[in-house]
């Protein structure tokens, strides 16, 4: 019977480094050494350069994020319509007199870009002459910001319809995405909400949304759906794309 469990006691023992081993092993996947001889976490992998991250959609949110910056960068700036259009490529700026240059992105191109994002992103949609959020465009700004899926940055693209001067549009749109920045930072205290979104204004001049777009997640009224509606907007949505 002492041999039996000697042996046994035994067998335990050179297994021991074995099992330690592997565990070790299997340990440091999750985990890395930092300079400082910290250990500290791997990041886990995030939903990154899904499907619809084309070659052209990276491009343009390159654009995007090397000329208007992050929030954050910034002091909180985002685009306004003259330099959203400039950055869109060569030429965008002479949309509306028909013209379009080799390596320009028109309104209608930029939106088809974020066409396959339409289970990801939704469109705020505020009152005419207005940039105030109402409970609906909250809930939804909310659930969507909360669905962040390891991404690297949120959208806030906002828009004005055509209604009123050129320049009252452009600081209408302003205001309607600085009002979802406000609101999100009011509701998530995230420290690095700033380095998260970006901001984007078109005002009435580029990108103007059609009735394609009513199949997306709106606020508002879900029965009713006109260009009008759609461009008193701001389109928000994360962007699962690695640049």
């Amino acid at each position: 019977m002492n041999n039996t469990l000697h042996a046994a006691l035994a067998a335990g023992t050179m297994a021991l480094p074995a099992l330690l081993v592997g565990s070790w092993v299997s340990d440091a996947k999750s985990r890395v050494e930092a300079p400082s001889g910290e250990v500290i976490p791997v990041p886990v992998a995030s939903a990154a350069d899904v499907g619809y991250c084309t070659p052209d959609l990276k491009k343009v949110l390159r654009r995007v994020l090397q000329s208007c910056g992050l929030s954050g960068a910034a002091g909180g700036r985002g685009c306004q319509p003259l330099e959203a259009k400039s950055i869109m490529g060569p030429g965008a700026t002479s949309e509306a007199k028909g013209a379009k240059k080799a390596g320009a992105v028109s309104g209608d191109d930029f939106n088809a870009l974020f066409m396959p994002l339409s289970k990801r992103a939704g469109i705020l949609q505020f009152d005419k002459d207005s940039a105030e959020l109402d409970a609906s465009d909250t809930a939804l700004l909310d659930r969507l910001y909360a669905d962040e899926q390891g991404a690297s940055y949120f959208f806030v693209v906002a828009r004005s319809s055509p209604e009123g001067s050129v320049e009252h549009n452009r600081a209408l749109s302003q205001a309607r995405g600085e009002a979802a920045l406000a609101h999100l930072r009011s509701t998530f205290q995230d420290p690095e909400l700033d380095q998260k979104v970006g901001l984007l204004w078109l005002g009435e001049e580029f990108a103007q949304l059609d009735q394609e777009f009513c199949t997306w997640q709106r606020s508002g009224d879900a029965t009713t759906c006109q260009p009008g509606d759609l461009n008193r907007s701001a389109f928000v949505a994360w962007i699962d794309c690695t640049l």
